[in-house]
């Protein structure tokens, strides 16, 4: 990459890092009032407020959480894992895309050699095994030999797809530390509200940075979990120890979140200053009935109440290199409507730096549990026709790897044949 190129993606995360200065030295109470502001105008990054970006991201997620996309099964052998590995990549070289968001980072647990976390189940069955090989080293390697970029995908409070901690391997740094764990709707989490977990967290995710030659760190939708009805999150002990600065607790866990968010900005930057940073969240950040400023929708799950993160402030005051809002609807959906969505993403980015990458649920074309719109094999081609009028939309992420490859009724053929003749490369 040229010293050009990453200057200008060092100078995205300029305010991320004085923010962050601001907010270790004024500590709780400057936490509160930057977790309460909203800027009237975006914050500068150095390139030029509003100044477009060059080239296309062309995306799919490849998922390991419960062997979703790869392995396709548990207990492969080094070598079928790896061919497996690299079918994906050879798949998404054939779409003409141009990068890999490659989940490794699942559940508290690694898919490269760390000295945090366990080796992860999904590989050979057993949590904490070595499975003779560096996938994301591979995946790293093979990504770029193909003009791919390589992004890590981190999932960074998740544990475990259960809540018995003995099921975990004993040297896990959960079953060690069961003060950091909360329980919750059949899951179990790292509590966001205690700095030390934070930093832990953090420490686990920047291993792989610091190792391996990403071209970008990734996180979901996941933060505090997503609401289950007739269950509490318990982390009163926490509110009460650290919350004091807040006028309630939903916001001192979107200041936890805003922590996470900023403090990881910045330590990327200094360690891998070339890598961007972004996040995939749910699509909707809050109803327009819940807030003047929202989107046209009556979704169930609003991001900024429900799972206490600020996707809006991330955007508007340019913590991230970019956001990937999951607009998992088709066009015309009356909760949740592509069209009403897209421009308002659009308008959220516009003149921030922020990038906007549209996330786009390949996974329902076909499915027969869908609205008629996702039978339709020109649904998806229609999303990136309507995004081609918005100069803020700067690619799309198709979800997930397995789709892409199978692509059940031809949804991805027609994207390709529609939008993707040439190749293109990403946004820099």
């Amino acid at each position: 990459m040229s010293g050009k190129a990453r200057h200008a993606r060092m100078s995205r995360r300029a305010f991320a890092v004085t923010a962050l200065s601001t907010l270790v030295a004024g500590g709780a109470v400057a936490g509160a009032a930057l977790a309460g502001a909203e800027p009237s105008e975006p914050k500068g990054n150095g390139n030029g407020k509003g100044k477009r970006a060059t080239g296309e991201l062309r995306g799919m997620w490849l998922a390991t959480v419960a062997n979703r996309d790869w392995p396709s099964k548990q207990g492969l052998t080094a070598s079928q894992q790896r061919a497996e590995l690299v079918a994906h990549l050879d798949t998404a070289v054939n779409r003409r895309l141009n990068a890999v968001f490659f989940q490794v980072r699942p559940t508290a647990d690694a898919l490269w050699p760390s000295p945090y976390e366990p080796w992860s189940q999904v590989l050979t069955g057993t949590q904490g095994k070595d499975p003779g090989w560096d996938p994301l080293g591979t995946a790293v390697t093979e990504a770029h030999a193909r003009g791919l970029e390589l992004h890590a995908w981190f999932n960074p409070y998740r544990i475990a797809n259960h809540t018995d901690p003995t099921k975990l391997v004993a040297s896990h740094p959960a079953r060690k530390n069961p003060d950091w764990v909360v329980p919750y709707g059949g899951k179990l989490y790292y509590n966001p509200g205690l700095p030390e977990v934070r930093r832990f967290v953090q420490d686990a995710m920047l291993d792989a940075v610091a190792k391996y030659d990403i071209d970008g760190v990734h996180w979901d939708d996941y933060f505090y979990p997503y609401p289950v009805a007739g269950q509490t999150f318990d982390d009163d002990a926490e509110y009460a120890k650290y919350g004091g600065a807040f006028p309630d607790r939903a916001s001192w866990r979107r200041d936890n979140i805003d922590k996470l968010v900023l403090e990881t900005a910045a330590r990327i930057k200094a360690v891998r200053p070339g890598a961007d940073f972004g996040i995939s969240p749910f699509g909707v950040w809050r109803n327009v009935a819940t807030d003047p400023l929202g989107s046209d929708t009556k979704a169930g799950v609003q991001t900024y109440d429900d799972l206490f993160a600020d996707t809006r402030k991330w955007v508007r005051q340019n913590w991230i290199d970019y956001i990937c809002p999951q607009i998992y609807w088709n066009i015309g959906f009356a909760a949740a409507d592509y069209a009403k969505l897209l421009p308002w993403w659009a308008a959220t980015a516009k003149g921030t730096g922020t990038k906007l990458y549209v996330g786009e649920a390949l996974y329902k074309a076909g499915d027969p549990a869908q609205p008629a719109a996702w039978q339709d094999p020109a649904e998806l081609s229609k999303h990136l026709t309507l995004a081609a009028g918005y100069p803020e939309a700067r690619g799309h992420v198709f979800f997930s790897a397995k789709e892409v490859g199978v692509d059940k009724i031809g949804a991805m053929a027609r994207v390709v044949a529609d939008h993707y003749q040439g190749s293109a490369m990403p946004p820099r």
